[in-house]
């Protein structure tokens, strides 16, 4: 019996450091995925302010929604595309005609930028040159 009594008092003892790994295992499992999570928001949002100034500058993109080079100077911008002021040429299916305020701005080619009232430039615009070219600080 009295090896039965002993069996009993070491079973609590050896659980005790396992409770405290197995918790020091899920704080880290915790931090890694919150870190995970804010590192993604931030690289969906890092272009926030950049856009926001964009905007600010009265620098406008024309482009067309079935348009793969207009998909690919929106990817640039991540999430924080939004921000930037997007004109939509596109009436209907790709070959229709193009909204007014594109043709009254000129635009011939997708996608194409313009700043204030200079005619638009036409192509995907490298984050680097729209910030030369409006002021605005990349991040």
């Amino acid at each position: 019996m009295s090896d039965e009594r002993k069996k009993k008092r070491q079973e609590p003892q050896e659980s005790q450091p396992q409770r405290k790994n197995l918790l020091l295992f899920a704080v880290v499992i915790v931090m890694l995925v919150l870190s995970y999570g804010a590192g993604r928001y931030y690289r969906g949002h890092k272009y926030d302010s950049f856009a926001r100034c964009l905007a600010s500058k009265q620098a406008r993109m024309y482009g067309l929604y079935w348009c793969p080079h207009c998909a690919d100077q929106k990817a640039m911008f991540g999430s924080s595309f939004h921000y930037v002021p997007y004109v939509e040429c596109a009436l209907g299916p790709p070959g229709s005609d193009l909204a007014p305020a594109c043709k009254a701005a000129g635009v011939k080619l997708f996608p194409s930028w313009q700043f204030g009232n200079e005619p638009p430039k036409e192509g995907v615009v490298s984050l680097q040159a729209l910030s030369e070219k409006t002021g605005c600080r990349l991040p």
